[in-house]
């Protein structure tokens, strides 16, 4: 690419010329350099970009997510709505695209080629570096060479001139003897001095020419030829970016395909008529249409009343003079008792107050079971505490249990107060066919006595019997609304098996075991354990452990929270997760 094909034949224009190609060559691979830095510079401006884009769409994504207030869990039953948030989420995830695109842009382009800046800078100064040493060494050899030449030839002009003076002085008759051989002598010492120097131009001369030839046949081509690898090396590095320019953006559009494709498939699932059946089924009221308004006869005296079924009463009639009677369209009315909040939903349509008791009541059939479990739990580790008294006192628990059994009263009589008005409701809703909806779980409840005494065996019952009173259906009598609970609804209920009649392990003698036993799974804390007890661990609620030995069937669960905290926990207060691999893996929760 840069090689001379023919030398010039004066060597000071070759050494001219070759000068004048370095500079032309200097100044192209600074003007590459440049064409680099302003590439990284386009890449990253373009990285810029899209991380802003990402940011701005991350952002727009966010404002109109839904809020976790009332009014956007209802409009969650839509299907527009659900729609509108899958997009939003799909955008959320269009956006994270973008940032790969950005990330990549960086990591593959823009630090490759910052990092490659600084390797073709400092390859380009070391090879022009070498280049200029070559040119300085053949200059200064040239110089060298004149020098020699310069000296030879005034050897040889002043051997000529001690030859020509020594040839009068042989010649002149008048001159001594001596004087011709001092001018003889003379003659022979310039003659020397001419061979010498005769002598050390040729050695040089040959000395130059054979570095002539390596400078310009080897060293040159060579410095050039680096100097070529590494403009292709260049220009093969920015068509690597450019190509990876393109396969950055090429790489993430299967991902935001399916992105769109989710946000087409969110518009697809909308369904306008499940829409409006849900409009019809929140605001649903339950009144009975009015009746026929009777005719009036002003013209003759008698007595009018209204009908049953009309939307003005008899005594409205009365108290109110004749002709200012006005009929209650009551589709069209607002209720001026709405959103006044009272306990038994009465200021509400009759559909809407019995939906509301119903989710009342099992918003307290969740918290009564929640407090039979702990209540069972509870009498259980109290069953394990009279079996081995060494374990801990019984008496401790009585405490926690009275405050349990009174709890569960309270709320078994708020229960059945809204059982009540449930009741109330759904006998005054027309086409009343089912007398029997309501719960006998609460009935049940009243007739079994929580004490500090009570058995495995009666919590058992009491459980099994709420359970299935919950399961139980519950529908409308008019078919219109079913109030069906399903397994998010559903309350669970534990039934606690009867507890093995064999003897408790001592903690003790467990525990002065040096061998790390090993984990065979993990369980969480349902209800928080103090654990006062030698042996224990206190746990809090939703703690996570790791397991290390399962229930033998004395209601103990060994568990380790870290390497030097390890103990035992009432396997009924936590949720056991053993692993596939655990042999004999069982427990009693």
């Amino acid at each position: 690419m840069f090689l001379f094909c023919n030398p010039p034949a004066s060597l000071n224009t070759h050494l001219v010329h070759e000068k004048d190609q370095f500079d032309n060559l200097e100044k192209h691979t600074q003007w590459g350099i440049e064409f680099v830095e302003k590439y990284t510079k386009f890449v990253k401006e373009r990285s810029e970009i899209e991380t802003s884009y990402a940011k701005q769409i991350r952002n727009l994504s966010k404002k109109y997510q839904p809020k976790k207030n009332s009014r956007e869990e209802d409009e969650s039953k839509y299907t527009f709505c659900r729609a509108f948030v899958t997009s939003l989420n799909e955008l959320n995830d269009y956006a994270g695209q973008h940032e790969v695109i950005a990330e990549n842009l960086t990591s593959q382009i823009i630090s490759e080629l910052s990092r490659y800046l600084q390797e073709l800078k400092s390859e380009r100064k070391s090879h022009f570096h070498d280049g200029r040493k070559a040119q300085q060494h053949i200059e200064s050899s040239w110089k060298q060479l004149e020098v020699c030449k310069r000296r030879f030839e005034r050897d040889c002009k002043e051997a000529d001139r001690a030859q020509q003076y020594f040839e009068r002085m042989d010649a002149d008759i008048n001159v001594t003897k001596a004087d011709v051989e001092k001018a003889r002598q003379h003659a022979q010492s310039r003659h020397q001095m001419a061979s010498d120097s005769k002598s050390d131009y040729s050695s040089y001369l040959q000395k130059f020419n054979q570095e002539q030839n390596e400078h310009y046949f080897n060293v040159i081509p060579n410095i050039f030829q680096k100097l070529q690898d590494m403009e292709e090396k260049r220009i093969d590095r920015i068509g690597v970016c450019m190509k990876t320019f393109a396969d950055v953006d090429r790489q993430v559009l299967p991902i935001v395909g399916k992105c769109l494709d989710g946000m087409t498939k969110a518009a697809e699932s909308i369904e306008p008529k499940t829409d409006s059946k849900q409009v019809v089924e929140s605001y649903k009221s339950g009144f009975e249409p009015p009746g026929d308004v009777e005719f009036e006869d002003y013209g003759q005296a008698m007595k009018r009343t209204a009908s049953d079924t009309s939307l003005t009463s008899s005594r409205e009639a009365k108290e109110k003079p004749v002709g200012k009677s006005k009929g209650k369209l009551w589709p069209f009315i607002k209720n001026k008792n709405k959103g006044s909040g009272q306990e038994d939903f009465s200021h509400l349509p009759p559909e809407q107050r019995r939906k509301k008791l119903q989710g009342k009541i099992d918003e307290l059939n969740k918290d009564i079971q929640k407090e039979m479990d702990q209540r069972d739990a509870l009498t259980k580790m109290k069953d394990v505490y009279v079996k081995n008294p060494q374990m801990g006192d019984p008496a401790s628990v009585d405490p926690r249990l009275s405050e349990i059994a009174q709890n569960i009263e309270k709320l078994q009589f708020e229960a059945q107060k809204f059982e009540g008005w449930l009741a109330e409701v759904e006998e005054r809703m027309p086409s009343k066919s089912d007398t029997n909806r309501r719960s006998g779980l609460y009935e049940t409840q009243n007739n079994s006595t929580v004490s500090n005494n009570s058995t495995v065996s009666n919590n058992s019952t009491v459980s099994n019997n709420c359970a299935q009173d919950r399961e139980r259906p519950l529908s409308s009598p008019d078919g219109s609304y079913t109030e069906e609970q399903n397994s998010e609804t559903q309350v669970k209920v534990n039934i606690n098996p009867v507890l093995p009649t064999s003897s408790t392990p001592e903690f003790d003698d467990e525990f002065d075991d040096d061998e790390t036993l090993p984990t065979i799974g993990t369980c969480k804390a349902l209800y928080p354990f103090e654990g006062h007890n030698e042996g224990t661990i206190a746990v809090a609620e939703g703690e996570l452990l790791y397991v290390i030995e399962e229930d033998k069937g004395d209601g103990w669960t060994r568990v380790r929270r870290n390497e030097d905290e390890e103990g035992y926990v009432p396997s009924s207060y936590v949720e056991v997760f053993l692993e596939t691999n655990a042999k004999g893996a069982m427990t009693y929760i």
